[in-house]
């Protein structure tokens, strides 16, 4: 599953929160700048002071799959276990800047990592940042795989817990042959091998169905 934020052909667009608002443009008549701010802009600091701090591509850290945890580049030179740890940006209430962010997803699924490789189909919903801290994303969507109009389709809702080694699924019905389905998916982040094919960022998942139908 390939979740790409930003670039010329993005996957995913968050349209809520405050991150939401950075995509979309934050006051009246704007015209969207997208995520990486005009050359000669001037960054602004949020309610407490510090800049926005952003990935390799742009991002805001806090938006999207990959959450607070990569800021890309920041491992030389300093302690590891201090780039690993989150580093959530807080808002006016106390609370992240991602949290309560609905991102909207219409993401590709691939039968291997590549991004190049067949496409099984795609996986339309929403993911909400539903932890203060950054760390959590709930997902709720539906894979419908390609033949015919997409008639077989599963539905997916749970909890991704961003930098775990796994998190868990549930399959709460289907379509098609996977009428009334019922089971689990395991659902594992993995490093894009195939970063340079899109100039977004990439969440790359791999999620393992068991299923019953």
């Amino acid at each position: 599953m390939h979740d790409i934020l930003g670039g010329s052909s993005p996957t995913a667009r968050p349209i809520t929160g405050l991150l939401g608002n950075i995509y979309s443009g934050q006051v009246p008549f704007a015209r969207p700048v997208g995520f990486v701010p005009p050359k000669g802009g001037v960054a602004i600091p949020n309610a407490n002071g510090a800049l926005p701090t952003v990935n390799i591509n742009g991002i805001p850290l806090g938006t999207g799959l990959a959450g607070t945890r990569y800021a890309g580049g920041q491992a030389n030179g300093q302690n590891q276990n201090n780039v690993n740890q989150i580093q959530t940006q807080l808002g006016p209430d106390g609370l992240g800047l991602g949290f309560g962010t609905i991102t909207v997803i219409d993401d590709i699924l691939t039968s291997t990592p590549d991004f190049g490789s067949q496409q099984l189909g795609k996986a339309q919903g929403v993911y909400v940042a539903s932890s203060a801290d950054g760390s959590t994303q709930m997902m709720s969507f539906t894979a419908m795989f390609e033949g015919g109009e997409f008639g077989d389709t599963l539905n997916f809702y749970g909890v991704y817990k961003i930098g775990s080694p796994m998190s868990y699924l549930s399959v709460t019905g289907g379509t098609g042959k996977f009428k009334h389905a019922i089971g689990s998916a395991n659902v594992r982040g993995l490093i894009p091998s195939g970063q340079h094919v899109t100039d977004g960022a990439e969440t790359l998942l791999r999620v393992t169905v068991h299923l019953k139908y």
